[in-house]
């Protein structure tokens, strides 16, 4: 009797955006621990010009060694793309002068990349359109999710409680910056200037006093032309992963955990300790806190995925005060997922291990209907 045949899953990863590295560590990761007896691994690398490419397969490749940070390249070869014919599902190498060479039928897509055109809703667009399932939110949970200033509003008008801040574009400042420090002001200082559509904590500036405001709002804009302010919110941070429920069962929320930026190289959780000087990270999972703060950290973890209608996996990151307030920052849609980082860490703290992770967010995934849903 023969045996069943494994499914098929592209592992896409790099993308245009200036995470690339950061998703190329990711794909590592996936491809170094998940299940090769169930699972074929086809791997497709985006370059920074947006090409996709067949890539390596052995994790290695694309992992961050020694502060190197790894890189998808052009490699002269032809182009991947997706079939838009609905019911093929199939992936194609196009080579100019040559014959289109089949990748063959892909089962689901685990699209392993951060920021925008990957984390933004306009890759879920895509595999929509080609009608292939995927890991992750759909299109409008990860638009929504991307961007700062609309995931706020989704927030507020869900009643969740957020922090103070202001939100502009560039054109905007440029346009009248003295009226636009006059609302700023209130927020008081310190303050967090952030792209609004960024990730990894990119474009990202603390200042403490407003004569820096329009440094950090220049560095912000080389990265995105929408820009959040934020008050500073004194109190611990706090991260809790979130998974879809199977089959009509409710949301899941992991144990959660906590961030410590120690040292005086970082004033916060910035890319730099996220990925390239682990010593001055102390990552807790889980959290210790109150048992009825740990409950409501999880409420409103899950109570945020609800409300952006999120699919397979969201890490929500709060901070919680020192009266015990819960205030929520953001939602992440397709968190940082090496073996190290915080989300499947708090999973694992919370009794399902990264290998098993992956295979329930490619589970969930298969049995997501296709289109409307």
């Amino acid at each position: 009797m023969s045996s069943s045949p494994k499914i098929r899953v592209m592992i896409l990863f790099g993308g245009r955006s200036g995470e690339h590295s950061i998703s190329c560590a990711t794909a590592a990761g996936v491809m170094r621990a998940i299940d090769r007896a169930k699972y074929e691994v086809v791997p497709v690398g985006i370059t920074r010009q947006g090409k996709w490419v067949e890539a390596d397969e052995d994790p290695a490749a694309w992992e961050i060694i020694d502060g190197k940070l790894p890189e998808v390249t052009d490699n002269g070869g032809g182009e991947v793309t997706l079939s838009l014919d609905v019911g093929t599902s199939e992936a194609r190498v196009v080579t100019p002068g040559q014959p289109v060479r089949s990748l063959g039928h892909i089962d689901v897509v685990f699209p392993l990349l951060h920021g925008p055109f990957g984390e933004d809703g306009t890759l879920q667009g895509l595999l929509e359109l080609a009608d292939i399932r995927y890991v992750g939110a759909g299109v409008l949970a990860s638009a929504v999710g991307m961007d700062k200033h609309f995931m706020k509003l989704v927030l507020a008008g869900a009643g969740i409680p957020i922090g103070a801040y202001e939100f502009f574009t560039a054109s905007e400042w440029d346009r009248d910056a003295q009226t636009l420090l006059k609302r700023v002001e209130p927020l008081g200082l310190p303050l967090f200037i952030k792209p609004a559509r960024a990730g990894s904590s990119l474009g990202i500036s603390r200042v403490t006093s407003l004569a820096d405001l329009p440094a950090a709002i220049a560095e912000a804009r080389r990265h995105d032309p929408r820009i959040i302010v934020e008050a500073a919110i004194t109190g611990r941070e706090i991260e809790c992963a979130v998974l879809q429920g199977r089959a009509g069962q409710p949301t899941r929320a992991s144990s959660p955990g906590e961030i410590v930026v120690s040292g005086g190289t970082h004033t916060f959780y910035d890319f730099e300790a996220k990925y390239l000087d682990e010593a001055s990270v102390q990552l807790s999972c889980p959290a210790n806190l109150p048992a009825d703060v740990t409950q409501r950290v999880r409420d409103y973890a899950v109570k945020t995925f609800d409300a952006f209608a999120g699919e397979g996996l969201s890490r929500v990151d709060v901070f919680v005060t020192e009266a015990g307030d819960v205030i929520v920052n953001e939602i992440n849609t397709m968190p940082g997922f090496t073996p190290f980082s915080m989300y499947p860490r708090m999973w694992e703290s919370s009794g399902l291990d990264y290998a098993s992770l992956i295979d329930e967010l490619l589970t969930l995934a298969l049995e997501r209907p296709l289109g409307l849903r």
